[in-house]
């Protein structure tokens, strides 16, 4: 580039100049000197390929009930089969499936979210041993959410954490296999705990309509149930437990059905009956709004070689602590360093607005980041989709310590079939997260609106 790239506008992030060919390989001018495996940069593209369906990996209760809905592909995650796609693309694929999450109500099929079950005398003091934040300030029949690290204070796993009474605990499992860790750490605690999964999966009903929609489901007392509050109903004959949460950034709440295998389909007719007076859609869950809200996806934005000051998850690792936790000498002795002006890691997780053409759908690889003059690539792309909301594309993405400002430039490869001209890097700028409001905002967004420290 001749100088500095103009300044493009949120909705104008035009192509950059400068002309560059993907790597085969793996690109070693990235810095992962911190990890003990590099996350693949090799960029493959799209490689179709199919599902194999087979008993290794356990169907829900409401596969075979989403297939019906119209389910026409799927992943793994925490090792069950995940819908992934409802509305086929050339129906309008993610974007139709936005629009019904944004405007009207939705239907996930989440069972995919493990639940792990902590009882017993010392349910509260084991829970407080192995999360960062304060257990013991988790009043019953609230929520929060919450992670895990290990002893290098490495994330495990960021689930919602329930708390159905004084000696009961739920973990809401993000996609990783916590129940033997937990397992595990009470191996050598030994404290007085059943620690198990247990027969209950999620549903999520996400969108403007979604209180609409629960109240005809449960009634008025729904509307009286805070951020994150529980309440125990009967939906169909099936007992919940319901909380007022969700993976999108929309108003939003999760029904939890107790033993799931026996009642799946019960609980889905119903809600599928009360929904068509409020427009409900089944759809995958809404990765295309769960990045404008900043909400981070385990495995794709963060895993247990990150650390959470490195992926806006500082706030989770509180300044006072009465108990001890698992990690807490290694977050601590990292905070100070950042402190200090040497963070002990290379990469941390930014915002950006991305150029090129509209990001339609998943990305099959973590595309490359370049510096503002579009040389070797430096970072690279976890979570980009485009924004109908705000004009332009959106990533999360990891870029150097230095180059993590907002108002940053820099640029991005995308492959061909989103790039503004084939071949050539598209310009992207660091930005604030999240990208547009949540409805119901995040400890670090409330601190971030007020100018204070976040309180955990």
């Amino acid at each position: 580039m001749d100088g500095a790239p103009p300044q493009p506008g949120p909705g104008d992030l035009g192509s950059s100049r400068c002309s560059t060919v993907d790597p085969p390989h793996q690109p070693r001018t990235v810095d992962q000197s911190d990890r003990s495996v590099p996350v693949n940069l090799r960029q493959t593209g799209r490689t179709p390929v199919e599902l194999l369906i087979s008993t290794r990996v356990r169907k829900s209760p409401y596969w075979h009930l989403s297939h019906e809905a119209g389910c026409w592909r799927a992943t793994i995650y925490n090792r069950i089969y995940h819908p992934r796609g409802y509305v086929r693309p050339e129906d309008g694929g993610a974007a139709a499936e936005h629009e019904a999450l944004t405007r009207h109500v939705t239907l996930w099929n989440v069972a995919v979210e493990r639940q792990i079950r902590v009882k017993g005398p010392d349910a509260e003091r084991f829970v407080d041993y192995v999360i960062t934040r304060d257990a013991t300030r988790i009043e019953p029949m609230r929520g929060k959410y919450v992670i895990l690290c290990n002893e290098r204070g490495g994330i495990l796993n960021d689930p919602v954490l329930l708390r159905l009474s004084e000696d009961e605990f739920w973990f809401s499992l993000a996609d990783s296999d916590l129940l033997y860790w937990l397992q595990g750490v009470n191996v050598g605690t030994r404290m007085d705990v059943e620690i198990d999964e247990v027969d209950v999966c999620p549903l999520q009903i996400q969108g403007p309509k979604s209180l609409a929609l629960m109240a005809d489901l449960v009634g008025n007392t729904i509307r009286d149930i805070p951020y994150y509050g529980l309440m125990e109903a009967e939906i169909a004959g099936c007992s919940v437990v319901i909380s007022q949460s969700g993976f999108s950034g929309e108003k939003g709440y999760e029904i939890y059905l107790r033993d799931a295998t026996l009642h799946a389909e019960k609980l889905w007719s119903a809600v599928l009956e009360a929904g068509e007076a409020h427009q409900l859609m089944v759809i995958a869950p809404g990765h295309q709004r769960r990045i404008q809200a900043g909400i981070l996806s385990w495995g794709q934005d963060m895993d247990h070689e990150t650390v959470p000051f490195q992926c806006n998850l500082g706030y989770q690792v509180p300044r006072e602590k009465k108990g001890d936790y698992i990690g807490r000498a290694a977050l601590e002795g990292i905070r100070a360093e950042i402190e200090a002006g040497r963070p002990p890691f290379s990469m941390v997780l930014v915002g950006m607005k991305v150029g090129g053409r509209p990001i339609d759908d998943y990305a099959p690889d973590f595309w490359l980041v370049s510096g503002a003059d579009g040389g070797d690539p430096v970072g690279y792309l976890t979570s980009p989709w485009h924004a109908p909301e705000l004009g332009c594309n959106i990533a999360l993405g990891y870029v150097p310590v230095g180059l993590s400002a907002v108002g940053t430039e820099l640029t991005v490869r995308l492959p061909d079939e989103y790039a503004s001209a084939p071949g050539s890097p598209d310009r992207a700028r660091v930005c604030e997260v999240p990208f547009r409001p949540s409805v119901n905002p995040s400890v670090r967004e409330v601190a971030r609106a007020r100018g204070e420290d976040a309180v955990v």
